[in-house]
């Protein structure tokens, strides 16, 4: 029997994917409870939301949830993906360096910490020093969280307003862990930036988590000065300095000086499109980028030309900085999805940095780069076009594409009936899409770093598999609304007839004796116990699986 035969199985799914959508582990989550919709009044409950308004609060609710948690659970592990922040209301949690394993059988299960290191009474261990870095208290509850969602749990003794963002997750040595209370916020830099996780986080008491998904996250930080400046204010004093020190350029300075310079940088966050600096424009800091990516083009002629691109970790402005005669920006930045910058204001780069000849050479390394990689587009308009299409067709997002050789391709469609035979008859991508050189971009999902097609799912169909980079739809709760295949920029989500009805007592009632679609989408072939089949049956040995630009790039100039 069908989900579409039988709704109230369907319901039970569904029911059952709203609760996996706020946990890494789907349904043996150890999950005890989550609330239902949230309504403003409710979430004003929170400090959090109270400044806004109810129509933006409806907007936010579906990405808003309260849940219950179990002792001993895991939330997520280190080097996972996840689009959630979580805020402390009851209860402790651990986070640790490494992985979790289980231990015991046939009756309680435990779960151990590899390696571990923990400190029971809240502070982080330094096993170079033997000392105890304590951790600042979480700040005092300032009144109780109302209990106002229908079913939900009992109060506890203590009940907490969350305060506004205490704290941010932590940079712990090796072997390290920290203990959070009530009030405490961890997991929303990777949420923001698309990053796995640095530590593993789990339950250290039962636990009650106002848990908060990246979409909802964006709104709040774009909707409220002052929530983006506490943000930046708990990033700073957090993970800033450990993230220069991290920086190949600054890799020489000591931790006086990278403190000193912390204290100097502003934060910038930009939205799809939006331009960072503008070419001519007066020269006024060195850009760090800490996440996301960003098109650096030039004018010529009666337009402009990308001529290359900038990642994590990657700086803008050496070139400008460095070059004599430069009076102002010789690029335009603009950032592509979402991005996070560090930006240096010229005055601090030139007396802090200026005197360390190891960061100036890096930067004359870096400029030299830029300036070679510049030319080369400007001269041959190619290698431009190569950078526009990566970024139009996203294949800097994505962390496995499917490419295909169309000089050694025969067209034989081998690719694409072994895509069907492993998804019950239904191919999961399309043989076309852009073409740099004699390579085929395929209309098959990206599995990008930053997938927008999660954004706005009804039901929770379409989802991270697990805690990895798969993105999959589980179709027996998909209802077919092509939100996530409209969200797609890259048009790697098909619409399928499935040629049924939905019954009549379908929910929701709107599409009771409609046509029953589902989102149709790659998946990796992540649960057959083989690779993608896609690449595995192509006769030619043409179809490969590449994660990021600089292999493409790699096999384009093998394969011309």
């Amino acid at each position: 029997m069908t989900a579409a035969d039988d709704p109230g199985r369907t319901m039970l799914r569904r029911a059952e994917q709203h609760r996996d959508r706020w946990s890494s582990y789907g349904g043996q989550s150890g999950l005890t409870w989550l609330s239902e919709k949230l309504s403003p009044a409710e979430l004003r409950e929170f400090e959090l939301f109270q400044e806004f308004e109810d129509g933006f609060l409806e907007r936010l609710s579906p990405d808003v949830a309260v849940a219950a948690w179990d002792r001993n659970v895991v939330l997520f592990e280190e080097g996972s993906y996840i689009d959630v922040a979580f805020f402390i209301v009851d209860g402790e949690v651990k986070l640790h360096l490494g992985r979790a394993t289980v231990e015991g059988g046939g009756g309680e299960t435990t779960l151990v910490d590899v390696p571990t290191g923990a400190d029971e009474q809240g502070g982080i261990v330094d096993p170079e020093k033997t000392a105890m870095v304590k951790l600042p208290k979480p700040r005092p509850p300032s009144a109780s969280v109302g209990a106002g969602a229908a079913g939900s749990p009992p109060a506890s003794a203590s009940q907490h307003k969350i305060p506004l963002l205490a704290t941010v997750d932590f940079d712990l040595p090796m072997g390290g862990s920290a203990r959070l209370g009530p009030g405490e916020i961890f997991g929303e830099i990777g949420a923001l930036s698309g990053w796995p996780q640095s530590v593993t986080a789990r339950t250290a008491t039962p636990c009650r988590l106002l848990q908060v998904r990246l979409p909802a996250l964006r709104r709040l930080k774009k909707k409220s000065k002052a929530l983006k400046e506490r943000i930046d204010q708990v990033y700073r004093g957090r993970s800033l300095v450990a993230q220069l020190r991290r920086t190949p350029l600054f890799a020489s300075c000591d931790t006086a000086t990278l403190e000193r310079l912390a204290s100097t940088v502003d934060l910038v966050s930009a939205g799809p499109d939006e331009v960072i600096v503008r070419e001519g424009e007066a020269l006024d800091a060195l850009y760090l980028v800490r996440s996301g990516f960003v098109k650096l083009q030039q004018r010529l002629g009666d337009g402009e030309i990308a001529v290359s691109y900038l990642s994590k970790g990657m700086t803008l402005g050496e070139v400008e900085l460095l070059v004599a005669g430069s009076e102002g920006w010789l690029v335009s930045a603009v950032s592509v999805e979402y991005s996070e910058l560090v930006k240096i204001p010229k005055a601090a780069f030139d007396e802090i940095l200026g005197p360390l000849p190891e960061v100036q050479d890096g930067l004359w390394q870096v400029a030299t780069d830029r300036i070679q990689e510049t030319g080369r587009n400007r001269r041959d308009i190619s290698g431009s076009q190569a950078i526009q299409v990566a970024l139009d067709t996203g294949l800097v997002e994505g962390s496995s594409v499917l490419v295909i050789d169309l000089e050694t391709c025969t067209r034989c469609d081998d690719c694409v009936r072994a895509c069907a035979a492993t998804h019950d008859g239904r191919p999961r991508f399309v043989r076309e899409g852009g073409k740099v050189g004699n390579l085929l971009i395929t209309r098959s999902c990206f599995h990008c770093r930053d997938p927008v097609c999660l954004v706005g799912c009804p039901t929770g169909a379409i989802h991270r598999a697990g805690v990895g980079e798969v993105v999959e739809v589980s179709e027996d709760i998909c209802i077919g609304c092509s939100t996530c295949s409209n969200n797609c920029p890259y048009d790697a989500i098909v619409m399928h007839d499935t040629e049924e009805l939905w019954p009549s007592d379908m929910v929701p009632s709107a599409l009771r004796g409609e046509q029953r679609l589902v989102a149709s989408k790659c998946d990796l072939c992540h649960d057959t116990g083989h690779g993608p089949a896609c690449v595995s049956n192509c006769p030619q040995g043409c179809a490969y699986r590449v994660g990021s630009v600089e292999e493409f790039h790699s096999l384009l100039g093998e394969r011309e």
